[in-house]
């Protein structure tokens, strides 16, 4: 097939896709040509048949690119630099993109407006639908209901001689990170991805100016990212509750949620005010109240505790500036809380180790805010955080409990598809022990599988597999209890109730 045959083919996908008119084309193709170096052009026509992804299209693109000298070097970063560069031919200006939305907002509602903002996004080929596709992923029974398990395997790995010519390229401080508004049209670099092809949403919170987009690699429905416009870090506030409950009344459909604001128990990314949300029910917004008790200066609002392996109250009212100040009221009593028989000190020295991960939503026409008690201190006996995962999970997972897994859903390294797969081919063989000590990529298992087989009987390798899906889901939710503050014993139950009392 020739060069000018798959130009084509993109055109006709960006027609079909509704990303041009067809009064562009000939502006777009022009465009396309500039990018691959090409001066001239044969006239051809496309296949009849149309892609629902560009992902073919542009893999024959990029093979022509490499054998062509269009590619520096034909890996993984500078491919998707030029399919990156390519779709942004395609897609509209930004104006006409957020006049698209408005319309469609205008017309059929907010819901349907960012259900099309969604597919925008995937078909100019910002959310990378073939990678997304890679991840596994299965839900575990446990008591704190159904959680949902990922095993991530959508970033795509690279060689050590990408990593090192990323490390060894010119520094650059614009954009000056990731999440910072200027990433739009991007050209990208070896150091930082292009985003000729990410589009945002202006979002007007709490007085503030915040934009919306969605996150390349999404882990759930819609799975947006809402940014400040200002490169400003994290910081917990009474604002933070006011911009979460002003989003989720302007979009009802959605969740929105802040990563803590310190290391250990935060995000990845602290330098950016930022949060996530989206059109997904996870399973702590499905976990019901435990107990409830009485918010003595906010009468009008429902607090209690939630039944969930972390330490969460929820708040419910009617009215966003109450449960504002009710949250507010909280945070502030425990960032200076502690209480030592629960281990909970919210200072060392001058160091702070209180803070909170909050989630807002509407539920039968009310607000309603999650706030997940976090501290990020440290001890001898656990160095990366006394409410983190613990080294005995570490084998399944040792990373930071962000935001999107407090609320019920694992976000695994990829590393466990293979690990998986080669513990049951050992589980069911012979002499299981000795292969699973005498493999270096399982032998961090050992101990765990070793417990499975005594608890477990298998019928073949792929029974073994999915039981050893459900101990993995399981392991999940002893993680999440390492990381709530209040352990869910008897003693755990009392002093949350403690902390209860004081408010």
């Amino acid at each position: 097939m020739s060069i000018y045959t798959s130009i084509e083919r993109l055109l006709q996908y960006g027609l079909q896709k509704k990303l041009f008119h067809e009064i562009d084309k000939d502006y777009v193709r022009n465009q396309i040509l500039h990018v691959l170096e090409l001066e001239d052009y044969e006239q051809t026509s496309a296949p009849e048949e149309a892609e629902e992804t560009p992902v073919r299209i542009l893999k024959v693109i990029l093979d022509w690119a490499s054998e062509n000298g269009r590619l520096e070097e034909n890996t993984v970063t500078h491919r998707d630099l030029l399919d990156t560069e390519l779709m942004g031919c395609l897609a509209g200006r930004p104006s006409e993109v957020v006049r698209d939305f408005q319309d469609e907002a205008d017309k059929n509602g907010i819901e349907a407006a960012t259900k099309d903002f969604y597919q925008f996004s995937k078909d100019v080929h910002y959310i990378r639908t073939d990678r997304v596709a890679k991840n596994e992923s299965w839900f575990t029974d446990t008591e704190y209901g159904k959680l949902e398990i990922t095993i991530n395997l959508s970033k795509p790995e690279k060689d050590p001689k990408e990593i090192a010519a990323a490390k060894l390229a010119k520094q650059a401080s614009y954009p000056k990170c990731l999440l910072c508004k200027e990433n739009v049209g991007y050209t990208g670099r070896l150091n930082h991805p292009a985003r000729q092809n990410l589009r945002t949403l202006p979002v007007s919170l709490a007085g503030e100016n915040w934009h919306l987009q969605f996150s390349p690699y999404v882990y759930y429905n819609e799975h947006a990212i809402l940014l400040k416009e200002e490169h400003e870090p994290m910081k917990i506030t009474k604002k933070t509750f006011e911009r979460l409950l002003s989003f989720v009344e302007q979009f009802p459909h959605y969740f929105l949620g802040s990563n803590a604001d310190l290391p250990i128990v935060g995000g990845s990314i602290l330098s950016h005010d930022h949060f996530q949300g989206g059109n997904h029910d996870f399973p702590m917004a499905m976990a019901e109240y435990e107990t409830t008790f009485e918010l003595n200066n906010f009468p009008k609002i429902r607090a209690g505790i939630v039944k969930w392996p972390m330490s969460v109250i929820r708040l419910q009212g009617d009215q966003a500036g109450d449960l504002a100040e009710a949250a507010d009221y909280i945070f502030r009593k425990w960032s200076g809380y502690s209480d030592e028989t629960a281990g909970i000190y919210a200072f060392s020295g001058e160091a702070p180790h209180n803070t909170i991960t909050p989630i807002a939503r509407m539920r039968d026409n009310l607000y309603e805010l999650d706030l997940v008690l976090r501290n990020n201190r440290t001890n001898e006996e656990h160095p990366d955080g006394i409410f983190h995962p613990h080294k005995e999970v570490h084998h399944i997972k040792k990373e930071n409990i962000g935001l999107i897994e407090v609320m019920g859903l694992a976000v695994l390294p990829g590393r466990l598809k293979e690990e998986l797969e080669l513990l049951a081919e050992a589980m069911t063989g012979s002499h299981p022990e000795e292969k699973i000590k005498s493999d270096d990529r399982i032998e961090k298992h050992a101990e765990w599988a070793l417990s499975i087989m005594e608890n477990h009987t298998f019928t073949d390798k792929n029974d073994c597999l999915r039981i050893l899906k459900e101990e993995t889901g399981l392991v999940f939710s002893e993680i999440l209890e390492h990381a709530g503050v209040y352990k869910r014993d008897e003693a755990g139950r009392e002093a949350f109730l403690s902390f209860a009392e004081t408010l």
